[in-house]
């Protein structure tokens, strides 16, 4: 299958390095607008294909474009490979907003490409263990979660930390529980660029009450990647900055012996047992994803990260930020894609007063 790459900045040189390994992928075109780019890109895949010319990519014979571009171009960049009937990939977040993300989800269904978003951590072996973990029952009804992705940097020109840093913990979030939020508030502030968050905190409440709670910040001296999950049964902790035991899970614990209603009775029971560490074995995250894209572009299975999770993704930043721009006021989150899901699965609606889903933006 024949690729094309649209962007490389930061991104992208990541991106044409697993393509250009990948045995069913054949990277074709590389197209950045600044020529210093493209002659670095060139020097480093000598029989590909550069242009400054985006369009000039879209008329070959690649069947699948990856865009790793700024999210202002996403909508654009996206809408016009898939109308050239190219498969598509595009960089987290999906879009700029949630009438974007669905023009482009309408569009691929409609003419039958693969449609993905990068939620690259959706392949990373241990959020894949993680889940596994979730979803086995070994820790119990999950009571709350807390993420943290901090670091020094990289300080974007069109979005704030909330647009750059939450869709990775997001996606995992939707990925691990497999529901979506009920209600989002957000507080945070902005210290080196006026307007632009550079500190939020994330609050979301999940069905069953369950509360996950987001730190974000380009503005912390140590980096930071991880996910405590604590449960009724067991506590885990997922630290993807840690070269080994990426994952333990701590058989730890508060138990309640019985019930009373005399505060007398009132007894609780601490238990501290032994520290799991299960073996995880390594995969390239960023190669699995660009090898599952090739197989959807190839098969027409569906994507684990395809446009409708994208969707939901950005329909969840959108609620968030309008929190975050409020003062933290909390923003209720109804489910617009139940009745969409319900086509997908064959199975019926909930609800027949389940929400539509929003006219689509008009194409650019």
């Amino acid at each position: 299958m024949k690729v094309g790459i649209v962007g490389f900045g930061y991104w992208g040189p990541k991106i044409v390095r697993n393509f250009s390994e990948l045995p069913d992928a054949e990277l074709s075109w590389i197209v950045d607008q600044d020529p210093g780019r493209l002659g670095r890109a060139q020097a480093q895949h000598s029989g590909v294909r550069t242009s400054q010319c985006f369009e000039e990519m879209l008329l070959s014979n690649v069947d699948a474009v990856a865009i790793a571009t700024p999210v202002r171009t996403h909508h654009a960049l996206a809408r016009a490979a898939l109308l050239a009937g190219k498969h598509v990939m595009v960089e987290k977040p999906l879009t700029a907003s949630s009438a974007q993300a669905e023009d482009l989800v309408e569009l691929a269904e409609d003419r039958g490409l693969t449609l993905m978003v990068g939620h690259t951590f959706q392949y990373n072996a241990a959020v894949r263990a993680l889940h596994q973990i979730v979803a086995s029952g070994e820790i119990g009804d999950i009571y709350y979660i807390d993420a943290a992705r901090l670091n020094l940097g990289l300080f974007q020109r069109d979005i704030n930390v909330l647009w750059d840093l939450a869709p990775h913990d997001l996606s995992i979030l939707l990925y691990l529980l497999e529901c979506e939020p009920v209600e989002v508030s957000a507080r945070g502030s902005a210290h080196v660029a006026p307007g632009v968050h550079d500190v939020v905190y994330v609050e979301l409440r999940f069905p069953g009450n369950l509360l996950a709670h987001l730190h974000l910040s380009w503005l912390d001296p140590c980096k930071v990647r991880r996910v405590t999950i604590v449960g009724s049964k067991k506590m885990v902790v997922y630290n993807d900055v840690a070269q080994e035991e990426k994952i333990r899970i701590y058989d730890k614990g508060v138990d309640r012996p019985y019930e009373t209603d005399r505060f007398s009775d009132f007894h609780l029971t601490y238990r501290y047992g032994g520290v799991n560490v299960p073996y995880i074995a390594f995969e390239e995250p960023l190669r699995a994803q660009c090898a599952h894209f090739i197989a959807c572009a190839a098969t027409g299975m569906r994507s684990e990260s395809d446009g409708r999770m994208g969707l939901k993704v950005v329909r969840i930043l959108e609620h968030v930020d309008r929190s975050l721009q409020n003062g933290g006021h909390r923003e209720k989150f109804e489910r617009v894609f139940a009745a969409a899901d319900a086509r997908i699965n064959g199975t019926p609606p909930a609800s027949r007063d389940a929400p539509v889903l929003l006219p689509a933006e008009a194409a650019l």
